[in-house]
């Protein structure tokens, strides 16, 4: 895959108990990452609130455990993806 392509692309940085998490390279602020589980989607900030969207409600609990976890790493991963560079992957929960 290309450099531009890779950085169009939604990188996938971390997959728990059906859920996927994936950061957007060029998206707008606050910080936040996208969860998806259950055919659902929403816009999490860092510290585990819901920006947008709704998760059912066994991701509703899990979702924010794991930001809240990986706070350090989730602030890096939007650095990285703020100056194209790839994004690494987060550990996944449990």
């Amino acid at each position: 895959m290309s450099r531009s392509a890779y950085l169009r692309a939604v990188p996938e940085i971390s997959r728990f108990y059906g859920i996927v998490i994936t950061i957007d390279y060029n998206d707008h602020a606050p910080p936040h990452f996208h969860a998806r589980y259950g055919g659902r989607q929403a816009t999490v900030a860092f510290d585990g609130n819901i920006l947008a969207g709704w998760l059912p409600p066994r991701a509703m609990v899990m979702v924010p455990d794991w930001a809240l976890l990986h706070r350090e790493e989730l602030d890096d991963d939007w650095d990285r993806a703020r100056n194209q560079l790839p994004v690494l992957p987060i550990d996944p929960l449990g």
